[in-house]
This record gives structure tokens, sequence and C-alpha cells, in this order.
């Protein structure tokens, strides 16, 4: 008798854990039938908890060094390999789900992503998701080309300026405390992601680039010296994961593998692969 005691509880304590994480199996299972028997729902339930839970992380496929599909054709990047830890550690099975970002918050709404995990910015959305704790910091900084001698923002003034749509580089520059500065643009330009901003500033149809440092950097890095960053930031961020508000169960038990990945040093390797050492804020 004591050891069925002890399985069953060893059970709860598991599916305590993943109440509230979304899975493939789960879903299946709310949208069956009505009419089929509460024993049955218990029992599919249980099944699907003891084989795993499927975790899936909406991402932006255009985003680099955070998450992007490479040459040949892979899902790669930063976020992307700490999921992978996190759900290695947990027995989960990982999904990657590219998403349109514009789209992100109706795809977690509905179920069809369980987080919003690709260098997605805390600032300004504190009340609008369940946060895990910051783990990288975030600067918004203007790339201009290194020819073009601008050295400081208030040499836009005239210029061109592309940004990514629906992006925390966007919404700095629309902010209060960037209008003069914004407004003294010859003109600001939203466009899907960065390559094509890129494409812009090398082609000259651009001046300047406003985004995430640690994807400027990437992106300097893979193109040569032929860009480089202005020195002041224009907005100082952190990224965090954002999930469905009230979702703390999934929330808690990725921030305890995040944690622990902090505390021995799996954190700090997949950083240096990745090039964003000096960005990581998790456990510093």
């Amino acid at each position: 008798m004591k050891k069925i005691t002890v399985v069953i509880g060893a059970m709860a304590v598991v599916m305590a854990m993943v109440t509230g994480c979304g899975s493939t199996q789960d879903k299946t299972t709310k949208e069956s039938n009505t009419a089929q028997s509460n024993t049955t729902d218990v029992q599919k339930e249980t099944e699907d908890t003891a084989q795993g839970k499927t975790f899936t992380l909406g991402f932006d496929a255009n985003f680099p060094p955070y998450g992007y599909m490479d040459e040949d054709g892979s899902y790669v990047g930063f976020d992307l390999d700490l999921a992978a830890e996190v759900c290695d550690r947990l027995g989960w099975e990982l999904v990657l789900q590219p998403i349109d970002w514009d789209a992100k918050d109706m795809e977690l709404s509905s179920g069809s992503i369980d987080c919003i995990w690709n260098g997605f910015t805390l600032n300004g959305r504190e009340d609008a998701y369940t946060w895990s704790d910051p783990y990288v910091d975030n600067s918004q900084v203007f790339v201009v080309r290194a020819d073009a001698g601008i050295t400081k923002a208030e040499e836009l003034a005239g210029k061109v300026v592309n940004v990514q749509a629906d992006s925390s580089a966007l919404k700095a520059l629309q902010g209060e405390e960037q209008s003069a500065l914004t407004g003294s643009f010859a003109d600001l330009i939203q466009v899907p992601e960065y390559n094509t901003a890129f494409m812009n500033l090398e082609a000259g149809a651009a001046d300047a680039v406003a985004m995430d440092i640690g994807v400027a950097k990437y992106q300097i890095a893979s193109r040569g010296d032929e860009f480089v960053i202005l020195e002041k930031p224009l907005a100082s961020e952190v990224y965090a994961i954002g999930f469905l508000k009230g979702n703390e169960a999934c929330r808690d038990a990725v921030q305890e593998q995040l944690d622990a990945m902090a505390a021995d040093g799996a954190l700090s390797k997949i950083a240096e692969k990745w090039g964003v050492t000096d960005s990581i804020v998790l456990g510093k």
C-alpha cells in the first residue's frame, strides 16, 4: 500500500508541474467529443503526462542570433538552444513554431503556442503577460555604414532610418522621450525583418537601422566591418519569456530550469556559442 501511495504522489507532483502548459495531446483531448466520459479524459491525461509534455515555442524565424532559419533550412538560435536544454531537463518534447510576429498575441491566446520566446522585450509589456525573469540585456541602438561619417544620433537629422515593424526599437522611437529625434528624420520606414533593413543600408536606401543590440552585433559580425553601432543606446531594455497571463505553472517550471542552468554554467556555455555572453543578466 505504501508503494502505491508513493507512485500516486509522484505522479501528482509531475502533473502539477506541467499544469497550465499546453501540449499537442492535451489540446487534442480538449477538442474531443464532449460526450466522452470523464474517466476516459483522466486516463488520457495521465498517459500523456507519463509519455512527456509537448512544449510549443513561438518565435520569429528572422531574428538571429536568437531564432532563425539557417542555410540548410533548420531553425537555430540562442533562445531555441535555451528552450531545448530546458525541455531536455524537464523531459518535455520541444516543438518550434515560427509565427508572424504581428500575430503573436493571437497565437498565444488561442493556445497554438505555449510561450513567446525569441528576443521578446519585457519593458512596456509588464502587465500583458506572465513573464519569466529577465535573462538578456537588450539595449536599442542605431547601426550605420562605417564610411557614413555619422557618430551620434543627432546626426541622423534629415536621414532615412529603417526599423522592424512592431519592434522595441520602433516603440522607443515613437515614444515621447524620442519624439524630437524621430521628428528630425527625413523618413522612418518600417520593414518586415532586419535582413531587409541591412540590404537597404548597404544599398544606400537607408542611412541607419534602429534595432536590438544583440541582433546588431550578430549582423555586423556576419557582414564584416562595413557597419558600426553608434555609441549611445537609443533605449535600455531586457528580454524575458512571455507566457499567457495567469499561466504561472508553466512559467515556474521553465524558470526553475533556467535558474539551474545559470548556476551550473549551461546558460553561459550556450551564450558563448551564440556570442551573447556580455548581454546575459540572469544569475548576475
